[in-house]
């Protein structure tokens, strides 16, 4: 079984690239390692394989005792992000730098981030619920309407859609493609939109 490549990095913005035919496409500019590696899991060891790895810089005060004394165990400094990601060299060992130039430019990836946080939000909003009628004497407009069954089982159904928090959770585009790799930045532009805020991080995995 091929074991994925994955890399941990920040999502910086989008901008315009224009390819050599003169299509111009939408890019997200995405700053990728450089990572760490921190631990490599075995399976004899750990009961499966794995390497966690760090990225970017952190003061130890601001980094949890856990993780610190790992960083402490292999010499290493702190680091702001640790993750597990798939092992996909096993030449890698503690202490290795894995950075973007395991990709490859015009390669599929998927992108795994947070999205932007919304706050409380209503139906409308949340879930596109079209709402009543706006007319004068309507006391229905932007209320979810009915949400539970009848006598039986007179009960609200699990994951009726409702208000709630909107946004802020775990997504994953997929089908992505890396249009241009700057090494010496440590920079990758990657076609079309990626979930997430700038700045926040993201884990870009081979597809």
């Amino acid at each position: 079984m091929t074991m994925k490549k994955s890399l941990i990095g920040k999502k910086i913005g989008m901008t315009q690239f224009i390819k050599e035919d003169g299509t111009l496409i939408p890019v997200t500019v995405c700053e990728l390692g450089p990572c760490v590696v921190v631990q490599k899991k075995t399976v004899e060891k750990d009961g499966y394989s794995a390497l966690k790895v760090g990225y970017g810089d952190a003061k130890e005060k601001r980094v949890p005792k856990a993780q610190l004394s790992i960083y402490k165990k292999q010499n290493l400094a702190a680091k702001r992000i640790m993750r597990e990601i798939e092992v996909f060299d096993d030449s890698l060992a503690e202490g290795s730098v894995i950075t973007c130039d395991i990709f490859t430019e015009d390669q599929p990836v998927n992108v795994l981030g947070t999205s932007k946080g919304k706050g409380f939000a209503g139906v409308i909003k949340r879930h596109g619920f079209s709402g009543g009628r706006e007319t004068h004497g309507s006391n229905f407009h932007r209320a979810p309407g009915s949400i539970g069954a009848h006598t039986f089982p007179g009960e609200v159904w699990k994951g009726q859609k409702m208000p709630g928090r909107h946004g802020n959770r775990s997504l994953t585009t997929k089908n992505l493609k890396i249009v241009k790799i700057l090494k010496d930045k440590n920079l990758v532009l990657i076609s079309g939109s990626i979930p997430g805020r700038k700045d926040s991080i993201i884990t870009v995995i081979e597809k």
